[in-house]
């Protein structure tokens, strides 16, 4: 009888060291799956990290810093916006914005004017820059920036690489009496009329050709209409 009751005890112990084993080699799966999902996940974090410091965090443009040449361009020959228009065969308009001109939307907009002079427009402004081969810049925060002041110089993406290089470096000359690159910015827009165009808050200037005597109508044109925005935000420079 003693002998089956050991038995008994026996088989009862190896069963819960059975058991036990079973139990602890499961707890040893579930700590390697954790572990190997926390290493995945540090590595996903640091593949995340590298791409937003090279630049791929975000799909929106950036204005770049040029790339330190500069194509030159003739010197400054005539400075009344209306002489130096009508030498490079540009045209000017002014227009009176309404009411609703200054509202805040989220939708893409239909401008009335292109480029555009103002107008609904989203709530973030595009930064003060040049933006050449950094990809197209929303209009709706294009006119936000008119808003405060700025002056957009728009070209056509069809311009020699020689034309665009020139409008660079007039984007880095200053306008007399401030420092480079003072509220404005320098943007491709296929879409407009012209191969190069400018605007500001009510005012506009399409050149349908690109010559040498364009580059006083654009010195002309930002030295009048820089800063009269209705919204004075200050330069970043």
């Amino acid at each position: 009888m003693s002998s089956r009751k050991e038995e008994k005890e026996r088989l009862r112990q190896e069963r819960l060291a059975k058991e036990q084993a079973a139990q602890a080699a499961e707890r040893r799966r579930r700590l390697l799956g954790v572990l190997a999902g926390s290493v995945l996940a540090v590595a996903a974090l640091g593949a995340i990290v590298v791409a937003v410091m090279a630049g791929g965090g975000s799909d929106d443009p950036k204005p770049g810093g040029g790339d330190g040449q500069r194509v030159p361009i003739p010197a400054q020959q005539i400075t009344n916006l209306d002489d130096a228009a009508k030498a490079a065969g540009c045209t000017v308009r002014s227009f009176a914005p309404g009411p609703a001109d200054r509202q805040h939307v989220d939708a893409s907009v239909n401008y009335q004017q292109n480029p555009p002079v103002f107008g609904p427009h989203n709530s973030t402004p595009a930064s003060d820059g040049n933006y050449v081969g950094q990809g197209t810049v929303e209009r709706e925060q294009l006119v936000h920036s008119l808003e405060h002041g700025r002056v957009v110089v728009w070209y056509r993406g069809n311009l020699t690489k020689r034309r665009i290089s020139q409008l660079e470096t007039l984007f880095y000359e200053p306008i007399t009496g401030r420092p480079p690159e003072y509220k404005q910015l320098l943007v491709q827009d296929d879409e407009i009329p012209g191969q190069v165009a400018a605007s500001a808050w009510g005012q506009q200037m399409v050149c349908r050709a690109f010559t040498d005597k364009t580059f006083d109508a654009l010195r002309a044109f930002r030295a009048r209409y820089v800063d009269k925005g209705p919204e004075n935000i200050p330069f970043q420079g």
